[in-house]
C-alpha cells in the first residue's frame, strides 16, 4: 500500500512538473553535428504550448516551425534539411537563415561611404547578394536560451572589420521568441566604423505544409501601393512603380499564382515573384506589412515589422531541393515574405538609408502571428512527441 501511494505520488509530482513546463513553455538543445572547421552546431526547440520552432546554431537558421491548421492538426510550414551535412550543400545554408551583413543584392558589388569605395566579394552576376559568398547563413552564432512563459532563443554574432570586405567590426544579436501565437525576431547590431547593415530572415512559407505542393493557391495581401523596379540581374534601379491594377497589386487577398506568369519584364526575368515592396507607414514603427492564408489548411500568417520594404519570393528555382524527410522543394513551393530594407540602397540615395554609424544601434522587429480559430484556442502540445535521443534542455 505504501509503495501504490509513493508511486502515485511521484506520478502526481511529474503531471505537475509536465503541466508546469508547458505553461512556461519548453527549450531544448541538441547537438546537430560539426562543420568541416570542426564547430559545434545545435539546434534549439522552442514550444509554448501553441507553435514549436526549431533554431540552428549554423546561420540562426529557423529550420521547423510547427503550427496548426484549422482542425488543430500540426504541420511543419516552413522549408528546411534534416541535417547539417545537407544545410551546408550548395546555397541551402540560406533557407530559413538570417541574411547579413546585407541581405539581398548590391550593384556592381561596389558601393561609396563617406567619400570612400568599397568593393565586395561578388556572387551573383557580378553582384553581391545575400551576404557575399559567405555570408552570415554560413557563420556558427553562439546561442543564450531564454526559458519562461514566451521562451525564447538570443543569437549573437560578431562579423570582423573587412568581412566580405565590408568595413567595421559589426556586433549582431537575433532574438526569436514564441509569443503565443506568434513567431517574433528582434534584430540589434552595433559597429566601431561607419559601415552598412541590411537584416532579414529567409524563411520558405508553405502554410499547407513544408512538401505539400506549390503555394500558387495562396492568397495574399501586402500593404503597399507601390514597388522599387529591378534591372533584369534582379537589382534594384531607383525607380519606383506603383502596383494598382497590375500583377503586383495585392492590396487585397489575391492567388499568389493569378498573376505568376504574365509577361511583365519583373516577373519573366525572375521566373516569378522575387520584388520589393513598400510597405505603408512610417519605417521604425511596428505595422501591417501583409497576410498569407491557405484556403485548404485553414491556416493564415500575418506579418508585422518596423522595416521599410517586404521581399516577396515565390521559390522560383527550377530545380527541386530534396528537403526534410526526403521530400521534393519544388518551384513555386514556398514564399519568402522577407521584411527589410530595399536592395542596392548603398547606391541609390532616395531609398531609406543602410549607414550605420558607431554610438548607433541598428533595432528593427518583425513578428509572424498565426490566426485562426483552433490558434487562438491555444492547443495544447503534442504530448506524444518526445526530445530526440542525446538532446538536453537548453540552460
Amino acid at each position: 500500500m505504501g509503495r501504490s501511494i509513493c508511486i502515485a505520488f511521484m506520478v502526481a509530482l511529474l503531471l505537475q512538473a509536465a503541466a508546469t513546463s508547458s505553461a512556461l513553455g519548453a527549450i531544448v538543445r541538441q547537438n546537430w553535428g560539426q562543420t568541416p572547421g570542426r564547430q559545434r552546431v545545435d539546434i534549439y526547440t522552442l514550444s509554448n504550448g501553441v507553435l514549436t520552432a526549431r533554431i540552428s546554431t549554423y546561420g540562426a537558421a529557423l529550420v521547423g516551425l510547427d503550427v496548426p491548421d484549422s482542425q488543430g492538426r500540426r504541420a511543419d510550414i516552413v522549408r528546411g534539411f534534416d541535417s547539417l551535412d545537407d544545410t551546408l550543400k550548395g546555397s541551402n545554408s540560406h533557407v530559413g537563415a538570417i541574411i547579413g551583413r546585407y541581405a539581398n543584392r548590391i550593384k556592381g558589388a561596389r558601393f561609396t561611404l563617406d567619400g570612400k569605395e568599397y568593393r565586395l566579394t561578388s556572387n551573383s552576376q557580378g553582384n553581391y547578394i545575400n551576404g557575399g559568398q559567405i555570408g552570415f547563413d554560413k557563420r556558427v552564432w553562439t546561442a543564450r536560451a531564454i526559458p519562461g512563459k514566451a521562451p525564447a532563443l538570443q543569437l549573437s554574432y560578431t562579423s570582423w572589420d573587412g568581412e566580405m570586405n565590408l568595413p567595421g567590426t559589426l556586433r549582431v544579436r537575433v532574438t526569436y521568441r514564441l509569443e503565443r501565437n506568434t513567431l517574433a525576431i528582434d534584430y540589434q547590431a552595433t559597429t566601431d566604423r561607419p559601415t552598412v547593415v541590411n537584416l532579414t530572415n529567409h524563411a520558405y512559407f508553405n502554410l499547407h505544409g513544408a512538401a505539400a505542393g506549390d503555394v500558387l493557391d495562396h492568397r495574399l495581401a501586402v500593404n503597399a501601393d507601390s514597388i522599387t523596379l529591378s534591372d533584369a540581374d534582379g537589382t534594384a534601379n531607383g525607380a519606383v512603380a506603383p502596383v494598382a491594377g497590375g500583377p503586383f497589386d495585392f492590396r487585397s487577398a489575391t492567388p499568389i499564382g493569378a498573376h505568376i506568369d504574365d509577361a511583365d519584364p519583373q516577373i519573366a526575368q525572375q521566373h516569378g515573384y522575387d520584388q520589393n515592396f513598400i510597405l505603408r507607414g512610417p519605417a521604425g514603427t511596428l505595422r501591417f506589412a501583409a497576410r498569407l492564408s491557405d484556403p485548404a489548411s485553414g491556416r493564415a500568417m500575418e506579418v508585422f515589422t518596423t522595416q521599410p520594404g517586404l521581399q516577396l519570393y515565390t521559390a522560383n528555382a527550377p530545380r527541386p531541393l530534396k528537403g526534410k524527410l526526403s521530400a521534393s522543394y519544388g518551384q513555386h513551393g514556398a514564399v519568402c515574405l522577407e521584411t527589410q530594407h530595399f536592395a542596392n540602397s548603398p547606391n541609390i540615395p532616395s531609398f531609406p538609408s543602410t549607414t550605420l554609424r558607431p554610438g548607433q544601434v541598428f533595432r528593427e522587429r518583425t513578428l509572424y502571428r498565426f490566426t485562426g480559430e483552433v490558434v487562438g484556442r491555444a492547443i495544447a502540445p503534442n504530448t506524444g512527441t518526445t526530445a530526440s535521443q542525446g538532446a538536453e534542455v537548453a540552460r
